[in-house]
């Protein structure tokens, strides 16, 4: 199963094997985007909206567009910076209490959160991560988790 997921999103790494930052130029991109390959909607959990995909260029493309989140997160594996969709994330105040907490999301996930430092929780396949992130007055702050390994 992992390894048909793995090969399920080959084609969305391919074009994108440099991360984030390719992807970025993409999405200004005067192409139309092809919405019947969108799966994107809205969520929320405990008053936080966000948005999780980004399965392929066009889903990759429309979440890029999408205003209005400030905390851009993606996830990436590997010395080819390919993305991964099977994240388990925790999102805490200072204090440590949880304010979002999201299993298997990804590769892109934006968040709606008012300014103030958050420690982000990354997991995948038992390897975690933990960040802490500052937002101010509206402004985007973009971070990558990333894995080094293709585990």
């Amino acid at each position: 199963m992992k390894s048909l997921r793995l090969l399920a999103f080959s084609g969305a790494a391919l074009v994108v094997l440099s991360g984030f930052p390719a992807m970025v130029s993409h999405a200004s991109s005067s192409e139309p985007i092809d919405t019947s390959a969108v799966q994107l909607e809205q969520q929320q959990q405990n008053g936080i909206a966000y948005l999780s995909g980004g399965i392929g260029l066009d889903e990759s493309r429309a979440i890029q567009q999408a205003k209005g989140y400030t905390l851009h997160l993606t996830f990436s594996t590997g010395p080819g910076n390919e993305y991964v969709p099977d994240v388990d994330i925790a999102i805490q105040n200072m204090q440590g209490h949880s304010l979002l907490t999201l299993n298997q999301v990804g590769p892109i996930v934006y968040v709606q959160l008012a300014p103030g430092r958050y420690v982000i929780v990354g997991t995948r396949n038992g390897h975690e991560h933990r960040s802490v992130v500052e937002l101010k007055g509206g402004a985007v702050q973009d971070l990558n988790l990333h894995w080094s390994d293709a585990t």
